[in-house]
């Protein structure tokens, strides 16, 4: 119970002492709810410039075009840092699919990203064959000269049950106040030899297409209901093969082609794909950051903010991560138009390759901050980072003492209704106090679960304060991500002002704090 006692006061103590300058929040309040520019911001991004893939042309003109705004906001050391040999650039124009027979029909599919295009219209015989081992190279060989190969089978129909659309409401942001325990990890080694397995496959399978002057192949969509979720494919690595025109396929166009095959009918195709690569050679894709630089005791440290600036290829990357990047940029621009002068540095990095396993993030914390020893097993280092069995020792540089954390959003467009802490016990009454001035606008919870899958985990794996906040979903993993409808239109403007002033607000506490922000502990395994 003296325990128990203590900690609660120690608690109550930590809040007592969070300040949280209520004449700069109102500030903030009124900068970004009456005076927005986000959406003007996201209108650019995604309707002027389009999909930002991985070191296409359209990326580059992202990194352009963001620097300019930041320069033109008055930011300081506003530059491009370079990510090494991140592969080739590519981009697509158009693409168009029709059915000859055995009835005439529109076939809506679109491209995988670094797959080659088909330099002019071409016609083939569609054929269904799955080809998951070496054992179908063989079974397939001779046989798919010319043909236009479907990869998957016909997947039946199912029915949303559950609204497309969705906020959280009480019971939904009770529910994330729960921690689950976390399962055990062991290493499973059928896990790992499938994942070898499948990366061992897929170079032999892209060459075996071409030998065997495969037309194409296609894919069924992840999504129903006309949605076409696409990402990447071939290979953005120079001098690795990239296979044949490869495309996805809207479910219920798809099953309709299945259907006849089944039917022993025979299927002829139309296809003409508007696709190249831009690069012979691998190229760099580059981060853009900004600083507005301390002016206090600190001004050597720092506080980052940070989205990721690329997307993916067939709609605009409006809601992945358009969103994201649009309320970071708002951020900077609040700051500098109520006059803040924060005790600490505060930076912003628009990060390129995040959809590729936060290339661009991984590479910015490894050089500034710290990074882990490559592994010596041979095997091991073959291995994504996040499947290896043992870390090993973290390199730390001089500037990881001087991060005091780093803010994520990367969840579409919908409004922060508060942050996950990432089991950090002690940011918790910190956060629940600069929250306060925020729940009046649906910003109210704390959370100790962890989230993943974007750039925040790049700092918090190595022992960074690394925060992503807690959004509503809107249709965001029912239409949008990944998909061809990832279009502005599905951004909600109110949610982006309240995330921007809320971001705002959370960089410039913690700019301002005496002590940078508490690090929950750090386990270096062996």
């Amino acid at each position: 119970m003296l325990t128990a006692a203590l900690l609660v006061a120690a608690l109550g103590s930590a809040q007592a002492q969070e300040k949280v300058d209520l004449d700069v929040t109102s500030q903030i309040r009124q900068e970004a709810f009456q005076r927005s520019q986000v959406m003007a911001t996201l209108n650019h991004l995604t309707d002027v410039i389009g999909p930002r893939l991985t070191n296409s042309p359209s990326m580059a003109n992202a990194n352009q075009w963001t620097r300019s705004k930041f320069s033109e906001w008055g930011l300081a050391n506003v530059h491009d840092e370079a990510v090494a040999d991140i592969g080739r650039g590519w981009a697509f124009t158009d693409a168009s699919m029709e059915m000859l027979s055995p009835r005439a029909m529109p076939l809506h599919a679109l491209p995988k990203a670094w797959t080659p295009g088909t330099n002019g219209a071409v016609e083939g015989e569609a054929i269904f064959a799955k080809i998951e081992s070496k054992a179908d190279l063989e079974k397939w060989k001779g046989k798919l000269k010319g043909k236009i190969v479907f990869t998957d089978a016909l997947r039946p129909y199912k029915p949303n049950e559950k609204s497309d659309f969705s906020r959280h409401d009480h019971d939904s942001l009770e529910e994330l106040l729960s921690y689950p325990l976390p399962q055990e990890r062991n290493s499973d080694p059928e896990m790992m030899a499938r994942y070898r397995a499948r990366m061992e496959l897929a170079p032999l399978v892209n060459q075996f297409l071409i030998d065997e002057g495969v037309a194409a192949t296609v894919s069924i969509s992840s999504w129903n209901d006309g949605i076409v979720r696409v990402m990447g494919g071939g290979s953005r690595k120079a001098g690795e093969s990239v296979g044949v025109p490869a495309l996805v396929m809207m479910a219920e166009h798809y099953n309709t082609v299945m259907r006849a095959l089944e039917r022993k009918e025979a299927v002829k195709l139309r296809l003409n794909v508007d696709a190249r690569f831009i690069d012979e050679a691998n190229q760099p894709g580059y981060n853009t950051i900004a600083e507005i630089p301390g002016t206090g005791p600190q001004k050597n440290e720092v506080v980052m903010l940070g989205a990721h600036l690329d997307s993916w290829h067939t709609g605009s990357g409006a809601n992945d991560n358009g969103a994201g990047v649009a309320v970071m940029m708002e951020a900077m621009r609040i700051l500098k138009a109520v006059g803040a002068r924060p005790n600490r540095t505060i930076r912003v990095a628009l990060w390129t390759g995040e959809e590729q396993g936060l290339i661009g993030s991984q590479d910015y914390v490894g050089k500034h901050f710290g990074k882990f020893e490559e592994p010596k097993d041979p095997e091991q280092k073959a291995l994504p980072a996040f499947f290896r069995q043992s870390k090993g020792k973290l390199i730390r540089t001089a500037d990881h003492g001087k991060i005091s954390a780093y803010f994520n959003l990367d969840n579409g467009s919908g409004k922060i209704r508060g942050i996950y802490a990432q089991e950090n016990l002690a940011v918790a009454p910190i956060f629940e106090e600069w929250l306060k001035p925020w729940n009046d606008v649906g910003a109210t919870i704390v959370t100790q679960r962890n989230t993943g899958s974007t750039d925040h985990v790049s700092f918090d794996a190595v022992g960074i304060p690394g925060f992503q906040f807690v959004q509503d979903q809107l249709d965001y993993f029912s239409h949008v991500h990944h998909t061809h409808l990832d279009v502005q239109d599905h951004a909600v403007a109110a949610d982006l002002k309240q995330a921007s002033a809320i971001v705002a607000s959370f960089v410039y506490n913690t700019a301002m704090r005496p002590a940078k922000l508490p690090r929950k502990p750090f386990v270096e395994t062996k």
